[in-house]
């Protein structure tokens, strides 16, 4: 990210903050995979989104109006011995060549420095709640700093959550933000596309899997979440990751799978038949998905509310179960009673943006949020038909969904994923092209 988009947000955040209060952000920590292994490291989003530095055991501390620097970085020394071993540290030059930090001091000096920093804020903001230890910790600073400095005014005296003002920030992507999304969503479909292409009936779920990932990495992505490839029944499974099955002739297969680039992700779900083929009911199934898809993006727009897309999509849905002889009744009253969760059973969509299921709050006070634009979403409807009483064999084990990107423009919608086909006709066009 482009260091001076980071400065701004900096600054927007702290003219939030005030002058008489402080932000206190820490990286996200190394976690131990098994034993002398950690899992590949990830960054605290809210720190990335303030920062663009990405390294383990750091914290950033904002003092709006500090004649010291406002901009402050605790982050690890350079040492060439652990270097060797774990690679390249930015060090306290490196930190403040390349990231404009205005002072950066060694992590060990943190409980030292830190309570003479808080000491004249009036109030804190830091991620409250997240971690308990460092909550711990900044009460231990702010009781440090009570004595800290002689000449203080006072300690700080109120402790708030930095979450409110940094995640409504968060939700309205910027034009360079908008960049790593297309570029996430490009590799996405690019991997979707190949795993489109290379399906056959009697492959395993993880050689698709495989295939994803590829493309992925050959794209300078990795991925966003762990991918969900489903075959049959497995489709119906909505977290479905042990991707270990075979994949049969007959059979739909399901897989949810998104690219992250420079921390921002994409999220794409797409079904197709393993044999390249659609049977009538599954046609049938997908195009009622397909139908509600469409009828939710259409309601994505400036001035409608955060739940239309998804009650647009029960309509339809519930409707065409009706049509399927899947449900009984009249559509108003079976949507009343949530009879359509038998099939679908949940929302249509969610933020995306640093998360895969991005930060920003979905209601104000008990009303649904208004779309603006700048904010992004998915939209993501599904049926999942398992063996039950009262559902005609034919449908036992069709799981669909079909998910895309949205971005909310002033005058309506952009799908960032449109370059993924979602026709049937087009994917069979594909998948036979492939084959031959």
């Amino acid at each position: 990210m482009n260091q001076k988009e980071l400065l701004k947000r900096r600054k927007t955040l702290m003219r939030m903050v005030g002058n008489d209060g402080a932000a206190i952000i820490p990286s996200a920590k190394s976690i131990p995979r098994n034993r002398d292994v950690d899992h590949i490291f990830r960054q605290d989003s809210d720190f990335l989104y303030l920062t663009g530095f990405n390294e383990p055991d750091s914290i950033v501390v904002l003092l709006p109006g500090h004649a010291g620097g406002q901009y402050i970085l605790f982050c690890r020394e350079c040492n060439p011995e652990k270097e060797i071993w774990d690679g390249r540290r930015a060090g306290l030059e490196g930190a403040e060549e390349n990231y404009l930090v205005d002072k950066a001091y060694a992590i060990d000096q943190l409980d030292d420095m830190l309570p003479t920093l808080l000491a004249n804020r009036e109030r804190i903001f830091y991620p409250m709640g997240r971690d308990a230890n460092f909550d711990r910790q900044v009460m231990k600073w702010v009781n440090q700093s009570q004595g800290s400095v002689r000449s203080s005014k006072h300690a700080p005296h109120e402790l708030l959550s930095i979450d409110y003002f940094l995640h409504d920030m968060r939700l309205y992507k910027s034009r360079g933000e908008l960049t790593l999304m297309r570029r996430a969503a490009k590799a996405a479909i690019t991997g979707h596309i190949r795993a489109m292409q290379v399906c056959q009936p009697g492959m395993h779920e993880y050689e698709i899997e495989a295939e994803l990932l590829y493309e992925f990495r050959k794209a300078g992505c990795v991925t966003a979440y762990p991918s969900i490839v489903g075959g049959g029944g497995n489709g119906c499974i909505l977290h479905y990751i042990e991707n270990n099955q075979v994949l049969n002739d007959g059979d739909l297969v399901l897989i949810d799978a998104g690219a992250e680039y420079q921390g921002y992700a994409s999220d794409i779900t797409r079904t197709f038949p393993v044999n390249g083929k659609f049977s009538a009911v599954q046609r049938e199934v997908y195009e009622l998905v397909l139908e509600s898809q469409i009828a939710a993006i259409n309601k994505v727009k400036p001035g409608n509310h955060w739940n239309d897309p998804h009650n647009e999509a029960v309509k339809v849905l519930t409707k065409g179960l009706v049509s399927l002889g899947l449900l009984k009744g009249k559509p108003a009253k079976l949507i009343k009673d949530e009879e359509y969760r038998q099939f679908y059973m949940h929302r249509t969509g969610h933020w995306l943006g640093l998360d895969v299921h991005d930060v920003g709050d979905y209601r104000f006070d008990e009303e649904w949020r208004l779309l603006e634009p700048g904010m992004t979403l998915t939209v993501e409807p599904g049926l999942y038909i398992t063996k039950a009483r009262g559902v005609p064999k034919r449908f036992w084990n069709i799981g669909i969904r079909i998910e895309d990107d949205v971005l909310v423009t002033k005058d309506g919608n952009k799908v960032l994923t449109e370059n993924l086909t979602r026709d049937p006709d087009e994917i069979e066009a594909l998948m036979s092209a492939a084959a031959h």
